[in-house]
Parts: C-alpha cells; sequence; structure tokens
C-alpha cells in the first residue's frame, strides 16, 4: 500500500506539471522591434579614376601620333 492515495497522488503530479508548465512557459524568447536611435548613413565615396584614365590614355595616344619623334 503507498503512502499517498491515488487521488492525493494524481494531485500532486498535477500541481507539478502545471508547475513545470508555467516555469517553461516564462522563459521563452521575446523579439523586439525598435528604431535605431542614429539615423543609417551610406558611404558614397566612389573613385572616378577609369574614366580619368580613358581620357589621359586618349591624350596621349594623339600626342604620340602627331608627334613620333617626341618618345
Amino acid at each position: 500500500m503507498s503512502i499517498l492515495s491515488s487521488k492525493t497522488a494524481r494531485k500532486v503530479l498535477t500541481c507539478a506539471a502545471l508547475g513545470g508548465a508555467l516555469i517553461v512557459a516564462g522563459c521563452t524568447p521575446t523579439v523586439q522591434v525598435s528604431v535605431p536611435k542614429e539615423p543609417i548613413t551610406i558611404n558614397l565615396n566612389i573613385k572616378l579614376d577609369a574614366e580619368v584614365r580613358v581620357k589621359l590614355e586618349e591624350s596621349a595616344e594623339k600626342d604620340i601620333k602627331s608627334n613620333p619623334g617626341l618618345f
């Protein structure tokens, strides 16, 4: 014969299960979406040296063709 009756044992198990469920439910992660404090900045420092090189190369080719004895 057990120390606790079956009704009492069932109540204890039910309370333990509910208590465990409450503890686990209290540990669920939360997700917050908030606006940043500082504005988002995008740095647009772009070098345009490719176009300058093409123009200089074209200019150099013209100068070499017009003055072949220079170099």
